[in-house]
């Protein structure tokens, strides 16, 4: 027989099993949730890189391109897309020594490129510049012309760093930093950069570590849905946002806070928390979701563990500057009683929409708005009761991260300041709570996009700018785009079985920690209005994975 017509029959002589003895382990993370097999988005981005997925693969075996170092790779590539975003206004002009030059700010730059960061004002309105240390130090607010004002009660407007204690120091390490490379300039052959540039860089490095943190607490968090955590590597907010302040830092503490709940370490969990609050004051509103559902669950013990750590770690950076310089200390919770309504909150919409004057009128300077505060407060407070009830009668017992995007979203909606950065703190948990990426990606987008209208609309319409209308018309969006988010997360929440992250009722939650497959056991004193509903039609109750379930055994990750 030819070797041609061999060919042609149903005979073959090359063997049939493979060459080499398969390997021994041939465990496969089947689990793991594919986005190039399973989602649209994630289907055509693996076509840059080879396509999905083979279904006959072994998931998690790679040793080097992990998800977490791919996502890695992905979060360096955005954070520099930040830093490009600020480097119009990063151009050292002047002449002399590194602390004699400045940042290239002429001609309102930072608003018609799009540069602005509070990093680079602060440096000097904050006395950083002089070497001095915040909360100690304190200087006269003066109007446009130099004047000394004074406050509504007549006496001097006296200013101090207006941040939290965690935030001041590191603003002053960063500082330290700047100004040793100065130092170095003036006896070393290396380039001659401005002070203030070099504070923002060395503040921005620090802040590209937390958001690499606050992208790997999120990875830990989704579990077998590692690649949603690409989201937060990748989101548009980062290009605008990551580097205009410093609440990457509190983001960091806030979901390592989260994973070290979620792995039963309620007092590490509570440190780190109180840690966050220390550095913005917005990581402590994750106790609302988490006395919720310790009261459901009867699980109030471990709550009150963390409680008790987040004070503990709170006062431990906090009491030292409370005590030695306590009118510095309070600068930061006078300034929120004070504020008027920002331009990026609901409130300056409606006002500039309707020509509504406002709660407060006639207002004396740094006289706090009694009225507009007593709104927020009381907005807010309802918001928190609604999430409440929807926490404790839900059929199924709601996810921490719900509950957890559900109130940091409604303080946002309900607060009178929503500078740009704040979105920052949504991002991460809106990941865990609902991870549908396309609709995901559109709030994202919608939200970094404000930031275009916003620095044009403060650059002035008489230099070809933006009218006002423009700029609030983009945060209304923004606010409606949180608002259906919310909508979306409260009818998983009521309909389980469309919960993606519960995987069909194989999973619980993820970060429930001491809550997850936990049975309902509210305390006996609690009304029945207010307990769990009887679950009908809700979907497959979280509990303990079938054994006969086909599921591979997972890798360790």
């Amino acid at each position: 027989m030819t070797p041609d017509h061999r060919a042609d029959t149903d005979e073959d002589p090359r063997p049939t099993v493979s060459p080499l003895p398969l390997a021994a382990d041939r465990r496969s993370a089947d689990d793991r949730d594919l986005p190039s097999r399973n989602d649209t988005l994630g289907a055509a981005l693996a076509e840059v890189g080879g396509g999905p997925v083979g279904r006959h693969a072994l998931i998690g075996r790679t040793r080097f391109m992990t998800p977490l170092r791919v996502i890695f790779i992905v979060a360096l590539v955005f954070l520099g897309l930040g830093w490009a975003t600020k480097s119009p206004c990063l151009q050292t002009v002047g002449e002399g020594t590194a602390d004699q030059r400045v940042a290239n700010w002429s001609q309102q730059r930072a608003y018609y490129q799009l540069c602005y960061s509070d990093t680079v004002p602060l440096y000097g309105a904050e006395l950083l510049s002089k070497g001095l240390f915040p909360y100690k130090s304190s200087w006269l607010e003066t109007d446009d012309t130099g004047t000394q004002r004074l406050q509504y009660d007549g006496t001097p407007a006296v200013r101090y760093m207006e941040y939290p204690v965690l935030t001041g120091v590191y603003q002053y390490v960063s500082m330290a930093l700047a100004k040793t490379y100065t130092a170095v300039t003036k006896t070393v052959a290396i380039p001659v950069v401005a002070e203030v540039v070099m504070f923002f860089n060395f503040a921005a490095l620090g802040l590209a570590l937390a958001w690499l943190v606050t992208v790997w607490a999120t990875a830990m968090l989704a579990g077998r849905r590692v690649w949603d955590a690409v989201l937060v590597a990748a989101s548009p907010l980062i290009i605008f946002q990551i580097f205009t302040n410093f609440d990457a830092l509190a983001t960091a503490f806030a979901m390592g806070g989260l994973l070290a709940w979620a792995r039963r370490r309620p007092v590490l969990a509570g440190a780190l928390i109180g840690l966050g609050v220390a550095a913005k004051l917005y990581p402590l509103l994750l106790f609302v979701p988490l006395v919720l559902l310790g009261l459901r669950t009867g699980r109030l013990v471990d709550v009150g563990k963390a409680a008790f750590a987040a004070i503990t770690a709170w006062l431990v950076v906090n009491l030292p500057i409370m005590l030695m310089f306590p009118r510095g200390w309070s600068e930061f919770f006078r300034l929120n009683t004070r504020r008027g309504d920002d331009m990026d909150s609901l409130y300056n919409v409606v006002r500039s929409f309707t020509g509504w004057p406002g709660f407060d009128r006639d207002l004396g300077f740094w006289e706090p708005p009694t009225i507009l505060n007593a709104v927020v407060a009381l907005l807010f407070v309802l918001c928190c009761v609604g999430i409440a009830y929807i926490a404790l009668t839900a059929p199924q017992r709601p996810r921490v991260a719900q509950l957890a995007f559900l109130v940091v979203a409604a303080f946002l909606l309900t607060n009178k300041v929503w500078s740009p950065q704040f979105s920052l703190w949504l991002v991460p948990l809106a990941v865990l709570a609902l991870p549908h990426r396309r609709i995901l990606l559109a709030w994202m987008t919608i939200d970094a996009l404000v930031w275009v209208p916003r620095m044009l609309f403060l650059y002035g319409e008489a230099n070809r700018g933006l009218p006002e209308q423009w700029f609030t018309l983009t945060v209304l969006l923004r606010d409606i785009a949180v608002v259906v988010l919310c909508a979306l997360v409260i009818r998983q929440i009521y309909r389980p079985q469309e919960d993606l992250v519960r995987w069909n009722g194989r999973l619980d939650d993820p970060v429930g920690g001491v809550f997850d497959r936990a049975p309902d056991a509210p305390p006996r004193w609690l009304p029945n209005r207010l307990r769990p509903r009887a679950q009908v039609g809700a979907g497959v109750p979280a509990g303990p994975v079938d054994s006969a379930d086909p599921v591979a055994e997972p890798l360790p990750r």
